[in-house]
Parts: C-alpha cells; sequence; structure tokens
C-alpha cells in the first residue's frame, strides 16, 4: 500500500507521521533537549562491577551511569554469536535504527569480574534508551547502520535479514557480502537491500565505513567518557529507516531540512521513485492531514472500535495491559459471534496502536473469553497476522483459556505518549485521586488531633471549595462538639485550590 511521510520541523521538536492509505500508521517525536542516546557510541569507564548480578555500571556521560550485562559483552570469541540466520534486521528503526542485532548464542559466559574491573575504559553503544528509572543498557556488540547495509566492526560473519525470504535472493546477497565484507568486520544486508547490485551495496558500504574510521580516529584521542559516534537525527533516520519502495513522496516544512533531505536523496536514495516536497501552505501540515488529531488521541486510554466496543490501554513502568470490551456492541445473532467479531476488531487496532505509541516491553491483552478453541486460535493468528507489519521486534504467546495474551515488543526509548506527556501533578501519576468525603473525614481526624493537643487555639481550615461546603453540611455538629470540648474557635475558608486534597490547618492564635 503507498505510504506518505509528513514532517513537521520547528527549531526544538521534529514530528514525523507516515500515511498507509490515507490513515496515520506511525508517529514520531523527536526533541533538542530529549534526544535518544541509542545507537550512539561511547568512551565509556566502568564505575561499578556487581558480580551477584553479573553486570556493571559505565559511565559514558549522561544523567545516570548506564546498565551493562555480561551477556553484552563480546570478548572475541566467535562461538559467542549466532549465524547469519540469526542475524535480523527487524529491531525498532522507529526510534534507533534498523542495525540487526548480534544474538548470543552461549548460555555460559565468562564471570564478569574476570572481564571487567573497576575504572577500565570500554567501548560501547547504546541498546536501549533510559527509560523511568533505568538507565541506559549498553552493548560491546558495536553496529554501523547504512541505509542498505550494516557494518559490525570485529565480527566475521555475514547476515541477511530474515524479512528477505526467497532464498534465491538470500543467497545472491550473500555472494555479493562474502565479496564486499572487508577484513576485521562483519556485514548484515538489510531488508531494503532486495533486489539491489553490487555496485549500489558497495557504495553504501564505503559510507559506513567511512563512519566507522572516523570513531577509530577518536578512540585514541578521546578520554572516557566521552562521545565518538552519534546517531542521525530524525530526519536522516526517516530517509535510512523508514523510507521504503512504498513510499511514494516526502511533505516537510522547512526549507533547510528540505534541502538536506534532496541531497541525502540524490546521493543514497536515487533508485527510488520518491517525490520530496517543501510545503509552504498557510494551515499547520500535520493540521491538513488530520495528523494533529491522531497525536492527540495518543493520549486516550480508551479507544472506541468501529463496531462499539472498546480497547483500554493502561502503561505501567513494568508493562503494558490491554483491556478488550464488547461495549455498546451487543451483536443481533450468536453471542460467541458477536464476542469473536471483537476480539478480532481489537487484534487490529491493538497492533495498529503499539505502533502508534511506540509502546514495548511486556504487553498483557485480555481479550474477551471465548469458549470455542476455534475462536481463540482465530484471534491470535489474526493478532501475530497485524503484529508482521510491525518493523518492531514482536513476539506472542498462545492465548489462554481465559483470553489473556502475553506480546513483546523490543523497546528501545520511551513510547510516543510519555514523550509527550508528564505524570499528573494533582494525581502524582496516580491516575486517581482522594474522593471528597475522604478528604472532608481526613481534615476531621487531624482536627480533633489539634483540637486535643491545643486546648483554647483559634484554628484556620483553609479547603478546596467542595470539600469546605462538605465539612459545613455534614459535620457542623462534630466541630461544635470539638469547640465545646476543647475550648477551641474553628474558623473554615475556601481556597483557590481545585484539588480536593490541597488543604492546611494552622493555628492562628490563642482565646483570651
Amino acid at each position: 500500500m503507498a505510504k506518505e511521510i509528513l514532517i513537521n520541523s520547528g527549531i526544538r521538536e521534529v514530528r514525523a507521521a507516515v500515511l498507509t492509505g490515507g490513515n496515520v500508521s506511525e508517529i514520531f517525536i523527536e526533541r533538542l533537549n530529549k534526544k535518544s542516546a541509542a545507537g550512539n557510541i561511547y568512551k565509556g569507564k566502568v564505575v561499578k562491577v556487581l558480580p551477584g548480578m553479573q553486570s556493571a555500571f559505565v559511565e559514558i556521560g549522561l544523567q545516570r551511569a548506564a546498565f551493562l550485562h555480561v551477556a553484552d559483552i563480546y570478548t572475541g570469541n566467535s562461538d559467542e554469536l549466532s549465524y547469519e540466520e540469526n542475524i535480523s534486521d527487524d529491531n525498532e528503526t522507529n526510534e534507533n535504527q534498523e542495525t540487526g542485532e548480534i544474538h548470543s548464542v552461549q548460555q555460559h559466559y565468562a564471570p564478569i569480574e574476570d572481564i571487567l574491573t573497576e575504572g577500565q575504559e570500554i567501548i560501547v553503544q547504546v541498546a536501549k534508551d533510559a527509560i523511568a528509572a533505568k538507565g541506559a543498557r549498553l552493548t560491546t556488540h558495536l553496529t554501523i547502520p547504512g541505509r542498505y547495509l550494516v557494518l559490525m566492526p570485529g565480527y566475521e560473519h555475514i547476515g541477511v535479514s530474515r524479512k528477505i525470504e526467497n532464498e534465491a535472493e538470500r543467497e545472491r546477497l550473500k555472494d555479493i557480502l562474502i565479496k564486499l565484507r572487508p577484513e576485521g568486520m562483519g556485514l548484515i544486508a538489510r531488508t531494503v537491500s532486495d533486489g539491489l547490485s553490487l555496485e549500489e551495496l558497495s557504495a553504501d558500504l564505503e559510507y559506513i565505513k567511512g563512519v566507522w574510521a572516523g570513531v577509530e580516529t577518536l578512540i585514541d584521542k578521546s578520554s572516557a567518557p566521552s562521545l565518538l559516534y552519534e546517531d542521525h537525527n530524525l530526519i536522516y533516520k526517516i530517509l535510512r529507516d523508514v523510507v521504503t519502495v512504498d513510499t511514494s513522496r516526502i511533505l516537510i516544512d522547512n526549507k533547510a531540512d528540505y534541502e538536506k533531505m534532496q541531497e541525502f536523496f540524490i546521493n543514497h536514495l536515487s533508485n527510488l521513485d520518491l517525490k520530496i516536497e517543501y510545503y509552504q501552505g498557510d494551515e499547520p501540515l500535520f493540521d491538513l492531514y488530520n495528523v494533529e488529531i491522531e497525536v492527540n488521541r495518543l493520549l486516550d486510554k480508551k479507544v472506541w472500535l468501529r463496531s462499539g466496543g472498546s480497547i483500554v490501554i493502561d502503561q505501567a513502568e513494568a508493562l503494558t495491559v490491554i483491556d478488550v470490551n464488547t461495549g455498546k456492541y451487543v451483536g443481533r445473532h450468536n453471542f460467541d459471534d458477536t464476542i469473536l467479531k471483537t476480539n478480532l476488531e481489537a487484534s487490529k487496532e491493538i497492533a495498529h496502536q503499539l505502533k502508534m505509541r511506540n509502546i514495548g516491553g511486556i504487553i498483557i491483552v485480555d481479550f474477551i473469553d471465548m469458549e470455542r478453541v476455534e475462536d481463540r486460535e482465530k484471534v491470535l493468528t489474526t493478532l501475530e497476522q497485524y503484529l508482521k507489519e510491525d518493523r518492531a521486534k514482536t513476539s506472542v504467546v498462545n492465548i489462554s483459556p481465559l483470553g489473556l495474551v502475553e506480546i513483546t515488543r523490543k523497546r528501545v526509548r520511551d513510547s510516543v505518549t510519555r514523550i509527550i506527556s508528564e505524570p499528573c501533578p494533582y494525581c502524582e501519576g496516580r491516575g486517581v485521586i482522594k474522593s471528597k468525603i475522604t478528604v472532608c473525614y481526613e481534615i476531621m481526624r487531624q482536627l480533633t488531633q489539634l483540637a486535643k493537643h491545643h486546648n483554647g487555639a483559634k484554628i484556620l481550615i483553609e479547603a478546596n471549595e467542595d470539600v469546605a461546603d462538605l465539612i459545613l453540611e455534614h459535620e457542623r455538629e462534630s466541630i461544635d462538639n470539638l469547640e465545646s470540648e476543647y475550648n477551641v474557635h474553628i474558623e473554615i475558608q475556601q481556597n483557590q485550590s481545585g484539588i480536593y486534597d490541597r488543604y492546611k490547618l494552622k493555628i492562628t492564635g490563642y482565646l483570651m
């Protein structure tokens, strides 16, 4: 299906949207004050080795030390690496790169305390951005992505993307990689290399070899911690990782970035039938194509389905839970068919929302309970089919009798939702606040203690308007009793806070 890419480029923020068949299918956001470090290469210093966790913390110059597990340390043993069939380029291209992860096949590693020591300098690459309270995750398996190839310094292997399924084409590409592979380096052919000539792949290789040469120069000159290689900004990542043969047009609203894109296109994408256009219209680009509406909808927990059912998305730090409901849809005939239809529709929307919001990690989907085994199998197959369209690496665990499905989706950086939002200052991110009656009773308990220990005091209660009215309406007798028993005077004032649990109790003086 034909794709268009819209890019809204501002001074401090760049946003991109992929339109598939006229509908928004993916959204990307990059901000100058919070750029992704994923894909960057650093010269770091080991600050702590933890034998009990078989991991280490490495200072690379970010806000907090980054995490390095023993499984992500390459010691130069070729037996540690899986071969080309297990090397793919399907990690999260919408976030940083389509590098082709290098998988370790051995289950037993040398103890990390025998590999690293505190104070040791080490060359590392950020595999995953810092998310919430967790620091960035590192690897020593370095990769330099190009448009068509991925260079792996220090390796002797070749690989072809698993998404290229034609065996004849896979063999052709392997033959080319064998001819092109530089001494002491490995190569991966990315999905978009399908059908390309040796000359086209060779040109891409020369570019990424030049990038690595620059890194090598800096390794000896730089002291730890220091940045050796910074992955491209969002605009270049779109050209490198998102554009495919199905992309017909890119529309961008920034003249300078438009000219840079044109230059990149001429040098690297001239084989594509792609138009890059500078948008100069009066109406904002994202408004013109209704993308702004979709961005705002990313904050909605509830997403309605066409049938009247809905899915509810709850993102927590450890996992995301998605609940499927029939809602207004009750069907006309068999109830089992109604449930099946809702679950099938939800499967498509769930796959769409995971891409749109870039939700990663563990996702638990609570489908509506299905009695028929064949219905459960159909829903699972449908979900897997839609998830195949996702560039991020996903896996699905079989559906349980209760309708629960576990999905894992590779997470490289924060979700779009978390990028454009922050915890509510009123509820502190809990999603709920204390009810006014709860706050009313809380105030009365504190008031009783204050009166008991400050005989003869003048006590002022400053509370939200609704809470103050509730106290006066329901607790007038209790207040009179406190005034009589402890010889205190209690006054209630409304404050300007719109939040129920923002209140103060204070002693303003004493009765004569």
